[in-house]
């Protein structure tokens, strides 16, 4: 496309937003375009988007006229819908069981089920136990070509097959030697400390705002939150203990001063018996409620439209590296395994002359010469 043209994506099917491409050469429309309610910029895609309603759409065309073209985004076919035989879900029913013997967690032995399926699915009419590996290739190869199948969902169908392979049929690791995609070098979205304050006070509900402030004081994923036992609250230690996380590794965090005030007017007020953070019948809070209140908290407060709960979690860790907190004890309160995974976030901090001191700076202040 010229630099005089902007160009709107049109949306899949259900897509909560519209992408467009603005080029830099058009300063005046993107400044237009930035005043619109809604909008965001993407910097990873360098796209700009909108929440996808009509009047939007007719804002935009009423905008920029002539400039504006648009674009049909082509979907990729959908995955076919599949029946399960009884021979297959006596296959599914033995790798669930090795799964749940060696203490997988529900969320992994389901997504890794729902992959099986598929796989089994595919190669119903061969023997799966004598699959060659260039087989295996060539189906996540066609999910890859056909279906256009993220890197995420690749590797989770390799990994659901490995387990296969290997727990249920017991068969060496070499086998294993599948290809991988390459990892996305994407960087951890991230609120600003402003933004973090904006949506966790935004909830008027006790539990609500504690659950928030939870999250994000102490850096939890969300299954750690929904987990978190009233006698986790380590009030006299300073810490919160996070028992069985990723990996089934119990750690310790940090205990926020302000967060334990908050938890002890919540506990005031809703008197939890055994987790710290109870459903409306007595059991586990649920993931997806923290999601939904979440999303109220952006949409009240107009943030970042794209973040989620887990963006709270990576603003943590980039909060406290702007404020020079050793890489060890981020790595520590995080529960990652190595530092090379926690070094993600040197990538989000902002580069500017308050963060970084130039070198010709440094020269400078400490050169006996005459600065003139």
């Amino acid at each position: 496309m010229d630099s005089t043209t902007i160009v709107m994506y049109l949306p899949r099917k259900n897509a909560g937003r519209i992408k467009f491409k603005i080029p830099y050469e058009l300063m005046e429309e993107r400044t237009a375009f930035k005043q619109l309610n809604g909008s965001f910029y993407h910097p990873s895609q360098r796209l700009w988007s909108l929440p996808n309603t009509a009047a939007h759409k007719e804002q935009v065309k009423t905008l920029f006229g002539k400039k504006l073209k648009v674009v049909n985004e082509h979907s990729p076919p959908e995955m076919p819908e599949f029946v399960v035989t009884e021979a297959i879900q006596l296959e599914l029913d033995r790798h669930y069981q090795k799964m749940k013997l060696k203490s997988y967690s529900d969320s992994t032995i389901r997504t890794y089920q729902s992959n099986l399926a598929q796989f089994f699915v595919y190669f119903k009419n061969s023997d799966v136990t004598t699959l060659t590996k260039e087989q295996i290739e060539g189906f996540v190869y066609e999910l890859v070509q056909k279906y256009k199948i993220s890197e995420q969902k690749q590797n989770m169908m390799i990994n659901a097959i490995k387990s296969y392979y290997e727990h249920t049929l017991g068969q060496p690791r070499e086998y294993y030697t599948i290809t991988r995609p390459k990892r996305s070098k994407d960087l951890p979205n991230t609120l600003s400390e402003e933004e973090v304050l904006t949506i966790i006070n935004a909830p008027k509900n006790i539990k609500h705002k504690a659950i928030l402030y939870t999250i994000y004081s102490a850096g939890l994923r969300i299954g750690e939150v929904i987990r978190l036992r009233v006698k986790d609250v380590r009030s006299d230690d300073g810490f919160l203990f996070v028992k069985d996380s990723k990996g089934k590794k119990d750690r310790h965090t940090v205990l926020s001063p302000l967060l334990l005030d908050l938890l002890r007017t919540y506990y005031k007020v809703h008197k939890p018996s055994y987790w710290l953070f109870e459903g409306q019948d007595g059991g586990q809070y649920s993931a997806t409620s923290i999601q939904q209140i979440y999303r109220k908290a952006v949409k009240e407060t107009g943030s970042n439209p794209w973040s989620t709960p887990h963006t709270l979690r990576h603003s943590f860790a980039t909060h406290l590296m702007q404020r020079g907190v050793n890489i060890r004890y981020i790595q520590t309160a995080l529960g990652h395994s190595s530092t090379k995974t926690t070094e993600v976030y040197t990538r989000v901090l902002s580069i500017n002359s308050k963060t970084l001191k130039s070198p010709l700076d440094v020269i400078m202040e400490s050169a006996t010469f005459d600065k003139k």
